[in-house]
């Protein structure tokens, strides 16, 4: 089972539907919405893989990935606090939004990690957490992350502005 514990194993099992589900909804919708199957089932199976993942300790005691847990579950928190703020808060649903998609963010670094300091089987891509092409991945990951907060943010303010029809004369 590639190394992986039955807790590891489980653990992936959440977290690829958490992806698979965040990803849907962030192509359907541009933004994970809670109001959305597709959104709730990113958020529970997040806070899945975030609890699930506080029981792996491949690596030795409390580390990196613990910690990045805790950071997942305090966004989660933060958006979920932001959405019931309602559409009248200024800044409610920017933090909702973006605070969802950061989660979708940290999802990928354990998820490019894990892999593929695993596979392909025999010839990892990456040969350690700290490998340099590994780190590049990431932070392109994370230049898309922005890339696509950018546009959130422009399509929630858009969303704010009157439409020209209902401005006053």
């Amino acid at each position: 089972m590639l190394g992986l514990t039955t807790l590891g194993f489980i653990h992936t099992l959440i977290s690829l539907v958490a992806l698979a589900a965040g990803l849907h909804s962030l192509l359907r919708d541009q933004a994970i919405r809670p109001d959305s199957a597709a959104g709730r089932l990113y958020i529970w199976a997040t806070v899945l893989t975030c609890l699930s993942g506080f029981g792996i300790f491949q690596h030795g005691g409390f580390g990196k990935p613990h910690a990045l847990g805790v950071l997942t579950l305090l966004v989660l928190g933060v958006a979920a606090l932001a959405g019931r703020r309602g559409p009248d808060s200024r800044w409610a649903p920017y933090v909702q939004t973006l605070g969802y998609s950061l989660t979708f963010f940290f999802h990928l670094i354990p998820g490019l990690t894990e892999t593929f300091t695993r596979l392909p089987l025999g010839a990892p891509l990456f040969s350690s957490p700290e490998d340099p092409a590994l780190q590049k991945t990431v932070a392109l990951c994370f230049v898309v992350f922005v890339l696509g907060a950018a546009l959130q943010v422009r399509r929630l303010r858009a969303a704010r502005r009157p439409s020209a029809a209902a401005r006053p004369a």
